[in-house]
């Protein structure tokens, strides 16, 4: 017998006091959030604020949780978008890193050309307080379900 093999990731949403928030061109998906897979025995909140200083250099506090998504497509994947806010740090790079960059809010969604980012990192730009919850797959993108929790 099979056992469905889940991965468990996290994203952020990382905003700066002047209002810029915090991009990492990633080497396979272009400009994104910071964010990764939650390793075993670590919290959501560990997880994103490890994978953003691995990611950017920057420390930052984990605040609302924004949506849950779910790709449907094997391997499948429950990933958590949360906001967050700059702590501390210097913009650093890493392998999954390619560049990191502060953005004006108002232009985040022009550097970004992957659809499923794209849609998510505009949920955590609009959120207004209420948890997103979507189904899709990948290859092609396609939604299956959404609603508000």
């Amino acid at each position: 017998m099979n056992h469905p093999k889940h991965i468990v990731a996290v994203s952020g949403l990382v905003r700066h006091p002047d209002g810029k928030i915090l991009l990492i061109r990633s080497p396979r998906r272009g400009w994104e959030f910071p964010g990764g897979q939650v390793e075993e025995g670590e919290n959501l909140i560990e997880a994103l604020q490890r994978e953003i200083q691995e990611e950017s250099g920057v420390t930052a506090s984990i605040g609302s949780l924004v949506g849950i998504y779910s790709n449907i497509k094997t391997p499948t994947k429950v990933m958590f978008g949360f906001l967050g806010d700059y702590v501390s740090g210097e913009l650093t790079t890493s392998e999954e890193s390619i560049e990191t960059k502060w953005v004006g809010r108002n232009s985040v969604l022009q550097h970004i050309s992957n659809r499923v980012i794209y849609d998510r990192i505009k949920d955590m730009l609009d959120f207004s307080g209420r948890v997103l919850y979507r189904v899709y797959t990948t290859n092609p993108y396609q939604i299956y379900e959404q609603c508000y929790l």
